[in-house]
């Protein structure tokens, strides 16, 4: 007879295990997943992500079997284990009180070891390591469990969902996944191997299409190379011949008015043509870009012109830059090769942990580096404004401040602009400034 009543109470203890497996399974899988192994044909996967549609109704079901195992087990087992064993002292002499009072907690604190560690704790454990693959195999029981029991479990789902809008709790599908756990997501794919460092670097470089702006990866009016258009050609001619750029943003006597592209392949076919060389008819209307244009629009906008090349332009219609496919492809992947010599790198890190850090570098990128977030109030895009702005100043080589725990020092100016820049954790108080 003891026999029997161990196996129920374990029985009972591996169902009370197999409910809290299920739920933390249904609960942990990614709907994605489930939706995916749906469509594959994988037998449960369907029943599992009807379950994880409706949590309401599936977490009143787990409960109730949760609550009946532990009233079977407090009922049978504990009943019957702490009768016998407060007998079994009151035989050896011990008075009933002390032997029923002794029975009866050393039986509820063995049982209650045994109901977190093989009814809660291991199946949970189990659960996590794969919910999917769990939940796909319990999620048939579950949805046989739900129909036997469906009074019940309306009524609890129905008193749930009244408690939950007299709190004006959000609805569950309401929940909104943010880029921030996007990126958290990625970051752990790279950790347990499934991407590649340069994958997750991709993909990060796309999240951010949405957040930059044309003006942040422009090349600026500085170091373009502009044509007039209404010169003669023998003039252009050595300009073109000496640059190893392919476009030449162009203006018509004005050079505000900058709204055309001389292509030099249109010069080349008129050469090989033997046709006489106007530059005037061999200029192209391009897209013109205002300068806040975030870079997914920017990417429609080239997609639609023949050029690729954007003629980016303030909110006074002045001209700015250039902004084309490749820099779009860069802000991806990373700087190419060109024929002006292999790209440098905007950020090395030195063996000291400081940071060499270039001034053009956007800022977005150097809160990825360095892991912090900079104040970014639209207007600095690059390392170089953000520093100036900290300044309030242009500053001069060797020049320090303090950003948010960060020491960045001035080691080279290019003209009027700040070229590269020594990122450190502040050691001493030097010449500096602190925001």
């Amino acid at each position: 007879m003891p026999l029997v009543e161990i196996g129920i109470f374990l029985s009972l203890l591996i169902l009370n295990g197999v409910f809290a497996m299920s739920e933390l399974a249904v609960v942990s899988s990614r709907r994605s997943k489930l939706k995916s192994l749906a469509e594959s044909g994988r037998s449960g996967a369907s029943n599992a992500l009807a379950l994880a549609s409706e949590p309401g109704r599936f977490l009143s079901t787990i409960q109730i079997g949760i609550t009946l195992v532990g009233i079977l087990v407090g009922a049978v087992s504990g009943a019957q284990f702490g009768e016998r064993l407060a007998q079994w002292l009151a035989s050896l002499g011990i008075s009933y009180a002390v032997a029923h009072a002794a029975g009866y907690g050393f039986v509820i604190a063995i049982i209650t070891y045994l109901s977190l560690v093989i009814g809660e704790l291991v199946p949970k454990q189990l659960a996590l390591r794969n919910p999917e693959r769990v939940a796909m195999a319990i999620a048939p029981a579950m949805q046989v469990l739900s129909r036997l029991a469906a009074p019940f479990v309306w009524g609890l789902d129905l008193s749930g969902r009244i408690v939950l809008r007299l709190f004006r709790a959000p609805d569950a599908h309401e929940t909104n996944i943010t880029a921030e756990e996007i990126k958290a997501l990625i970051g752990e794919a790279e950790s347990s191997g499934a991407i590649e460092p340069e994958e997750r670097q991709m993909i990060a470089g796309i999240l951010r299409l949405g957040e930059r702006s044309a003006r942040t990866i422009m090349t600026h009016r500085n170091a373009v190379e502009i044509i007039d258009a209404t010169q003669p050609f023998e003039t252009v001619r050595p300009k073109l011949l000496a640059s190893v750029h392919g476009r030449f943003p162009a203006h018509v006597g004005n050079p505000d008015e900058i709204t055309r592209v001389l292509q030099t392949k249109d010069v080349l076919k008129a050469m090989l043509a033997g046709k006489p060389i106007d530059l005037m008819t061999l200029v192209r209307e391009a897209p013109v870009v205002p300068d806040t244009t975030d870079l997914l629009n920017v990417v429609k906008l080239l997609r639609g012109s023949s050029i690729h090349l954007g003629l980016v332009h303030d909110e006074y219609g002045q001209f700015e830059g250039i902004v084309t496919n490749a820099d779009i492809l860069e802000s991806i992947t990373g700087a190419f090769h060109t024929d002006e010599g292999p790209p440098e790198p905007r950020a090395v890190e030195r063996a000291d942990g400081s940071w060499l850090i270039s001034g053009d570098m956007p800022v977005d990128e150097l809160n990825d580096t360095l892991g912090f977030k900079a104040k970014f109030d639209g207007r600095a895009h690059t390392v170089a404004g953000f520093v100036i702005a900290a300044f309030k100043r242009l500053p001069t080589i060797g020049e320090c401040v303090v950003i948010q725990g960060w020491r960045f020092e001035v080691v080279d100016i290019d003209g009027r602009r700040v070229d590269k820049l020594l990122v450190s954790r502040p050691l001493e108080p030097r010449r500096r400034t602190a925001v």
